[in-house]
């Protein structure tokens, strides 16, 4: 597999997670979500990819949203987390630092205990 196909599938995986780690603490909208990843080494995302992701977010009860007024333009959506979305949050980081654990030990010792 190429790296930069290797690449992309990581980032799939983690991109929802890392979304909702976003709205952990505020209600963001979409394209604030975006900017703020971008911002990231290696989280680099568009629009295109955002906005699908949100949607299956929300039919999936992990995020709800609301339109809201904005002094710079139209209204916006704003997107939060729900306790579904907490849940699978806490879910996830619990399991991917077992897995990050995992990875760094077999990279850095090829295994050996």
């Amino acid at each position: 597999m190429a790296l930069d196909t290797l690449v992309t599938q990581m980032r799939k995986g983690a991109l929802e997670y890392c979304v909702l780690a976003l709205l952990k603490d505020q209600a963001r909208y979409g394209f604030e979500i975006v900017q703020r990843l971008s911002q990231i080494d290696g989280m680099l995302t568009s629009e295109g990819t955002m906005y699908p992701l949100l949607g299956r977010l929300r039919r999936d009860g992990l995020v709800q949203s609301a339109w809201q007024e904005s002094s710079a333009g139209p209204p916006r959506r704003y997107y939060k987390l729900t306790t579904g979305g907490q849940r699978a949050l806490r879910g996830f980081k619990d399991e991917w630092t077992t897995f990050r654990a995992a990875v760094d030990m077999i990279l850095e010792t090829g295994g050996a205990k």
